[in-house]
């Protein structure tokens, strides 16, 4: 049987409901991952719709050893006057081989955090990134596109994209063909809804 790979979804204050469940779902029902969810301070923080969620740990660096992903889910807060600096892990899991990525503003604790250096990414729009980050190391590797981008191990989305944030990151972290008929089933039944909307 496969090592069981360990996905950590980043959580911040007025986090977005709708961006991590098609990915941590998926990643423990269809692939055997474990989820845990983190926060910069391992304390409860608040949905934008306010559901509360207790996290299973902090970001700490020493905590998270084990993580073979993290995604940095989006809020208001990463564009604020005060984000939380959680460099230190993404870089850690990055320089690890780990698999990091950030959905809507959670983007831009990937730039911050220099991970866009080298990579082909997106967010959500060109405009919006550079006027939230000027400058950011890799801007000219920006990719004007509504759904998710994987290159090497970083993969990024506007929040718009749930379902292909969720596919690209499983992708990323299960690159064996064999799954292919796997990631190809949950493309159908990601897209159905949309094919078939009136």
């Amino acid at each position: 049987m496969p090592e069981q790979k360990t996905i950590g979804v980043l959580f911040i204050d007025r986090f977005a409901d709708w961006e991590y469940g098609l990915l941590a779902a998926s990643a423990v029902e269809w692939f055997g991952a474990r989820a845990v969810s983190l926060t910069p301070d391992g304390k409860p923080v608040t949905s934008a719709s306010g559901f509360l969620l207790t996290p299973d740990r902090s970001a700490e660096v020493g905590e998270n050893a084990d993580l073979d992903a993290i995604a940095v889910i989006g809020s208001d807060e990463w564009a604020g006057d005060a984000p939380p600096d959680i460099s230190g892990l993404l870089t850690a899991v990055a320089a690890r081989g780990g698999v990091a990525g950030g959905i809507c503003a959670g983007t831009l604790a990937l730039a911050r955090a220099g991970l866009f250096k080298d990579v082909r990414h997106t967010s959500n729009g060109r405009d919006w990134i550079s006027a939230k980050e000027p400058g950011y190391p890799g801007a000219q590797n920006y990719q004007d596109v509504p759904y998710a981008v994987a290159d090497r191990r970083i993969v990024s989305a506007p929040g718009s994209a749930p379902g292909t944030f969720a596919l690209a990151c499983l992708r990323t972290l299960y690159p064996d063909p064999e799954r292919s008929g796997d990631f190809a089933q949950m493309r159908m039944l990601f897209a159905r809804e949309y094919a078939e909307a009136s």
